[in-house]
């Protein structure tokens, strides 16, 4: 028996990707029983169960593995039709999914949503901020803005600005009272203020530039934060010392809140990349982002 319509598939499909009833039901913007009805629906008509659900999880069926492995391609086909036929549209519309990491957001994306809206008032940017490095494509995002050194393989990956680099800083008074390091292994005998990337279970070591080579330092401390700015700001607050974008320090630098320390060690490396899968067919809405994204670049501030 065939289904009314694509709707049941792309329910289907959407709690089979996400292997969760609530995050379906987000993504298609329903309610978690409208969604579990057109589910039971859909297999009621079918005749056959598709998903194993428990109160913990939900999993395909023998049935339901066969239908998505038939259907996911049949229905990327049909919305590339769709995508095809939005490209006569005079004007950009739709929405355009974002994965940005915070650097870059405050630096590029921020400061230009305004000037983009006015521009394209028919797209919509679904925007994500967020430090964790992920898989731009198994995420569910068209475009993404993060740094050189994770960029992933078999991206476009347009460079913004010029390269960038970290320094060590501390406030006033914690070097008031507990000296200035000389050397990046002299940290290891001071208070670091360290963070982990979102998704990691350990500290980052913070990385150094010496003989031309980089270099790693393990360093240690009384906090480790999930948020950068958190480092920042415990470092003004004279805790310890924090290591973070030189260009997002400057500011705080110059306001003598904060104090640059090792700078001879520490490097340039390559700054923010706006990075898509390469595509046939690129929704309008999507290039007039990166169009805009390229023209409107800057310094990071």
């Amino acid at each position: 028996m065939r289904a009314s319509g694509n709707t049941d598939l792309r329910a289907f499909v959407a709690v089979a990707e996400q292997g969760s009833f609530s995050k379906a039901a987000e993504q298609l913007n329903l309610s978690p029983s409208s969604l579990s009805q057109i589910i039971r629906n859909f297999e009621e008509r079918l005749g056959v169960r598709l998903l194993h659900r428990t109160t913990r999880s939900v999993s395909l069926t023998d049935a339901g593995e066969r239908l998505l492995l038939r259907v996911r391609p049949a229905l990327a086909e049909l919305d590339a039709a769709l995508d095809d036929v939005g490209q006569l549209r005079a004007r950009p519309a739709g929405v355009v999914r974002v994965r940005c990491l915070r650097a870059a957001f405050s630096a590029y994306v921020g400061p230009n949503l305004a000037t983009f809206r006015e521009a394209y008032p028919d797209v919509t940017l679904d925007v994500l901020v967020d430090d964790a490095v992920v898989d731009l494509v198994a995420s569910g995002f068209d475009v993404g803005f993060t740094l050189g050194e994770v960029i992933e393989k078999d991206m476009v990956a347009l460079r913004l600005g010029t390269d960038v680099r970290q320094i060590a800083v501390a406030s006033p008074a914690y070097i008031a009272r507990h000296g200035r390091p000389e050397t990046p292994k002299d940290l290891l005998s001071h208070a670091c203020i360290r963070w982990r990337w979102p998704g990691r279970t350990t500290p980052y070591n913070w990385e150094f530039f010496a003989d031309g080579a980089w270099f790693e330092v393990d360093v240690k401390g009384p906090l480790v934060l999930s948020e950068q700015s958190m480092t920042i700001d415990a470092a003004v607050n004279g805790i310890g010392i924090a290591f973070w974008m030189e260009h997002v320090l400057r500011p705080l630098i110059a306001k003598g809140l904060l104090v640059p320390l090792l700078e001879e060690w520490s490097a340039p490396f390559p700054g923010f990349y706006l990075c898509y899968p390469q595509q046939r067919q690129m929704a309008p809405a999507l290039r007039a982002f990166i169009d805009f994204i390229k023209a409107k670049a800057v310094e990071p501030r």
